[in-house]
């Protein structure tokens, strides 16, 4: 039993706390407006309805490497991980950064602020091109009340390291169609 499934948080972002099992590699679907505490919400294809919030450092990455126009965003890959070092206030919380970017073509390394007056430098990784994507919930809906095709798709997506919120959602959808069947 995989229980990274158990300790998804309901929320409408995704949090370093959704990173405790380890770096995730995800598409984004979109870019758009946040609020004045939040102002970015990066839309991603793998956790639809929760959107990456990335800090102003991360911003500052996402720029360098690929400009500001985020509107060329869309497709394009990032592997987030959760930093524990990473502190708000002189509390260390957690929180995420990001280590590999889709559409560079060598490690980027960039001067971010640490605290007031002090500077440490960031490097993110190229991440090599990936393979499809595959629209597990999709594929979901299409197979909705078959139970041996569900259980084959929840297997092909464990496999693959779908993330929790799509096992989660294939998992119940077994568990219903396996409750209709009775």
């Amino acid at each position: 039993m995989n229980l990274s499934e158990t300790i998804v948080p309901k929320s409408d972002q995704l949090n370093a706390d959704d990173l405790i099992a380890g770096p995730v590699t995800v598409t984004i679907r979109e870019v758009t407006r946040g609020n004045a505490e939040q102002p970015v919400d990066v839309q991603l294809v793998e956790y639809p309805g929760r959107a990456y919030r990335p800090s102003k450092s991360m911003r500052r990455v996402m720029v360098s490497a690929w400009g500001p126009e985020a509107a060329n965003y869309a497709g394009r890959r990032l592997t987030l991980y959760r930093n524990p070092d990473i502190k708000f206030g002189s509390e260390k919380v957690g929180g995420i950064e990001i280590s590999h970017m889709s559409h560079i073509d060598k490690p980027l390394t960039v001067a971010l602020t640490a605290t007031r007056g002090k500077r440490r430098t960031f490097t993110v990784q190229p991440l090599p091109a990936a393979a499809p994507q595959r629209d597990w919930l999709a594929e979901l809906e299409q197979k909705r009340g078959n139970v041996a095709e569900l259980n084959k798709l929840g297997h092909e997506a464990k496999a693959a390291g779908a993330p929790a919120n799509i096992m989660a959602a294939l998992t119940a959808a077994f568990n219903e169609a396996k409750a209709a069947q009775s």
